[in-house]
């Protein structure tokens, strides 16, 4: 009886066990895919620091060729900041006749400001004008020599955009001119077209330069990745002839590219964001010659990220295009 008991108890308390490991047998695939991945990662690592002076060399090579069209973008978007200075700078001077009354004066100022392409307008008197010419000119003291003063009142009127230069301001000036009270407006349209110009030209500039030496990228990596396979060679011939599938042999190789990528990436951040505190003191030099605190502002964090990301990219599309024929064209014979 003590023996029948003890053999149904024992039975008792195999049976949940049994049920648990059923239970949660769908986690061995997944237990065995992560481990396989983190041998795949452990296996890239290791080839790093086993191979610490060419893992270098490729690194940094990657590292210049992210830093240098990710720094002109961010430079680009810097100096987009000064749109607003940019859009000052394209104002139109709107003279009003000679000896005009504030009363009239105030009503050409309000017409101006309900006009839809006209963002920011302020009128300077004959006095005001007078003033700020002393100021920016020079001349102070020749113009106090002056009997009376020569300049009539100004509206000075900013646009809502200089985007399309000559083709968008030139109707806004026609209609300036014919508001009655108004002598004559006058604004530098050709260095409104230059200045569109250059942006146009520098961001044309970057994407050609971007798309260049991304491709200059993938190159560097998949002939990086192609010697690593080639080291590797009787390595691969051994999983094969053990079963190994492509797939398995690939794996390592991927999360090499991806390490590349990760640490080039890093790299190339903190390098923009060094040349961006090293080229700041020489920019405030400049804008302080243009009466301007213009200072170029840190690496902002999502320019960095998308930096980061984009080198893992790009280090896992290199990778993957280099193991796909080669790792196929090694067959164990």
């Amino acid at each position: 009886m003590a023996d029948d008991k003890h053999k149904a108890a024992r039975r008792g308390s195999k049976a949940p066990k049994g049920a648990a490991r059923s239970g949660h047998s769908w986690k061995h695939p997944l237990r065995s895919w992560l481990g396989s991945h983190r041998d795949s990662a452990r296996q890239a690592l290791e080839r790093l620091r086993h191979n610490p002076l060419s893992s270098a060399m490729t690194i940094l090579v990657m590292t210049i060729v992210l830093a240098l069209p990710m720094g002109l973008g961010v430079l680009i978007g810097q100096v987009e900041r000064l749109g607003v200075d940019w859009q000052r700078a394209a104002q139109l001077s709107v003279y009003l006749v000679d000896n005009v009354q504030p009363e009239a004066a105030t009503g050409v100022l309000e017409q101006v400001r309900d006009l839809d392409q006209v963002a920011e307008a302020h009128l300077l008197d004959a006095e005001m004008a007078l003033a700020e010419f002393k100021q920016h000119s020079g001349m102070g003291d020749a113009l106090d020599q002056l009997a009376y003063n020569p300049l009539p009142a100004v509206i000075v009127v900013t646009p809502v955009s200089i985007e399309g230069g000559a083709a968008v301001l030139e109707p806004l000036r026609d209609q300036l001119a014919a508001l009655q009270g108004v002598e004559q407006v006058q604004i530098d349209l050709l260095w409104i077209e230059r200045l569109t110009r250059i942006l146009a030209l520098l961001e044309r500039f970057t994407g050609g330069l971007a798309v260049l030496l991304v491709l200059a990228l993938l190159l560097v990596m998949i002939n990086t990745i192609r010697l690593a396979i080639e080291s590797r060679r009787d390595e691969i011939v051994v999983i094969k002839l053990v079963g190994g599938t492509d797939a398995f042999v690939r794996r390592p190789f991927l999360y090499i590219g991806v390490l590349y990528g990760l640490l080039a990436g890093l790299l190339a951040w903190l390098l923009l964001a060094l040349g961006m505190v090293w080229l700041n003191s020489a920019v405030r030099e400049v804008a302080a010659l243009y009466q301007s605190d213009f200072e170029l502002a840190g690496m902002p964090a999502v320019d960095g990220l998308t930096l980061v990301a984009g080198a893992m990219l790009l280090g896992l599309v290199g990778a993957w295009l280099a193991v796909g024929r080669h790792v196929r064209a090694i067959q164990p014979t």
